[in-house]
């Protein structure tokens, strides 16, 4: 069979060649229209994109033969995964081009800010001279902060050692042998922050890492400290930016990505401070890094049009999986235990336990990289699915335990996750109850029965009357509603576990007002607001 694939938004010339050298067709038209894709796109089998071409679900309709769409690059915001999954039409891309190309430009941004690379060129340029202006500093001795010890945060890390810097970093993901290994120190945010005459960031753009760096936090910041982003926009709050400067908070800014692109009119008045220095997303804007992940999405793209192999898939399991109506509960579940998971456990753990009991575990395999995927997407830089999940582990030195039983008598089917003897909750088990009907149905031995959604506050508490009506008059007292709750305990006056769905997300100073109650310990949220 000769398969068609089309190329778009201009994507390297190796692509065409490999496709070519595969036996496959490929055709490149140019830059079109909404309206004249739609009316070609179902001619072929595959198409290849960057970011300028929207894959929504309107123009899978149009697509009847498609089978492949391939990304050469990391982010598949464009693309619209559930449709195309619903469809049958697999998701690659092409995670591991840009990491090179996306460390170096995070380290050019680095020396730039370190010695006044942009303004002082711009300066000589106009007919200025000025030298004094322009005084700099080294990096060598310096202590350099990384949030995000992924791929690019890794890479980041070896090459400023050889500039002399000290290097720090927060990644709750992160094992300590796999930082030793890259001669880098793990140490909390707060402390990160307190310590780092550079800070660099290297993970997606979640709840946990939106405003990372903002006024609120600015008290805890090394005054003087320059900051890079060469991730996702909006890890720095772009509005304090301007401020934090001003106060002498920070003393630089280096931004390659932004929360909107192109910025709009009222950010493009924050980036002309003269102690910001932007780039228009350039991280993965090499020869070698366009020319590489065209090469890797043809090779990909061709192996599974020939069913030859699925590297780079961010759906392959999960098409399988509509086709097995049975399992899909069981991953959902599994995700949201991942979720949960990676918001309760210990820091740069470096050991998970799964138990699957019951129905669930002759899916036990998949169900482990469910639960690794809502973990691990929480603070990758990489894009995390039921594929690559545990390969990700792996690479960063996470070993993984799995036990399996068919035995199970109070429910069908039982997935818990093992948090750790250094864990405040040490064993969460939850069940499926009916269609999207998911509860946490035991933790630490605790029968308690709660729905996976929304947001949980969950809490140890005395077992003594009051104890109760103490955390919902202190959450009545800031208008936050409880919108449902389950509470289980050893004995009568002993120890109890208290968990309850809120009708808001909750902020630090709310948390911070439930630790200060007296007979009540190891608070925790969880937000599964957006899940």
């Amino acid at each position: 069979m000769s398969f068609q694939v089309l190329l778009l938004d201009s994507v390297d010339p190796v692509c065409a060649e490999i496709f070519k050298s595969r036996g496959i067709q490929s055709h490149q038209p140019g830059k079109l229209t909404p309206d004249e894709l739609k009316d070609i796109i179902g001619n072929y089998e595959a198409v290849v994109v960057r970011s300028a071409t929207t894959i929504d679900k309107e123009l899978l309709t149009y697509a009847d033969k498609l089978q492949v769409i391939g990304r050469a690059g990391v982010g598949v915001d464009n693309i619209d995964i559930s449709a195309a999954t619903s469809k049958g039409v697999l998701v690659m891309n092409t995670p591991d081009g840009n990491t090179i190309s996306t460390a170096e430009h995070t380290c050019g941004m680095i020396l730039s800010l370190a010695r006044n690379i942009p303004e002082s060129v711009n300066r000589v340029k106009n007919g200025g001279w000025d030298r004094k202006s322009f005084m700099g500093t080294e990096v060598h001795d310096k202590t350099l902060g990384i949030v995000g010890l992924g791929k690019i945060g890794s890479e980041v890390a070896r090459r400023m050692k050889h500039f002399g810097m000290d290097v720090y970093a927060f990644d709750p993901f992160s094992t300590h042998d796999h930082a030793k290994d890259l001669g880098v120190e793990l140490v909390d945010l707060d402390r990160l922050l307190e310590v780092s005459n550079f800070l660099t960031v290297h993970t997606p753009l979640t709840d946990r890492t939106h405003n990372l760096i903002s006024l609120k936090n600015g008290a805890k910041i090394k005054r003087g400290m320059k900051l890079v982003n060469c991730a996702r926009g909006g890890i720095f709050k772009e509005e304090d930016l301007v401020p934090l400067l001003e106060q002498g908070i920070i003393a630089g800014v280096a931004l390659d990505v932004y929360s909107t692109e192109p910025p709009t009119p009222e950010l493009y008045e924050i980036l002309k401070h003269p102690a910001i220095i932007c780039t228009p997303h350039l991280g993965a804007s090499t020869e070698e890094a366009q020319e590489k992940v065209a090469l890797q999405i043809a090779e990909q793209i061709s192996d599974a049009l020939e069913k030859k192999g699925y590297k780079g898939s961010l759906n392959g399991k999960s098409i399988a999986l509509l086709t097995n109506k049975e399992a899909q509960p069981y991953v959902e579940l599994a995700e949201k235990m991942g979720l949960v998971y990676a918001q309760i456990m210990p820091n740069n753990a470096s050991h998970f336990s799964f138990e699957y009991t019951g129905e669930c575990a002759k899916y036990a395999d998949v169900l482990t990289d469910g639960i690794l995927k809502g973990m691990l997407s929480q603070f990758a830089s990489e894009e995390i699915n039921l594929i690559n999940a545990r390969h990700y582990a792996e690479e960063k030195g996470l070993k993984i335990s799995e036990t399996t039983s068919n035995n199970n008598k109070m429910y069908k089917d039982l997935i818990s996750v093992q948090l750790g003897e250094d864990a405040d909750y040490k064993k969460i088990s939850a069940s499926v109850f009916g269609p999207g009907d998911y509860r946490i149905v035991e933790i630490d031995g605790y029968g308690i029965e709660l729905r996976l959604e929304g947001d949980i506050l969950m809490y140890q508490n005395q077992d003594k009357p009051g104890m109760l009506a103490s955390v919902a008059g202190k959450l009545a007292s800031q208008n936050i509603n409880i919108g449902a709750l389950s509470l289980g305990r050893e004995a009568k006056g002993t120890n109890a576990i208290t968990a309850v769905i809120v009708d808001k997300k909750l902020n630090n100073d709310e948390l911070k007002s439930i630790h200060e109650l007296d007979g009540v310990k190891n608070v925790k949220y969880i937000s599964l607001s957006q899940t």
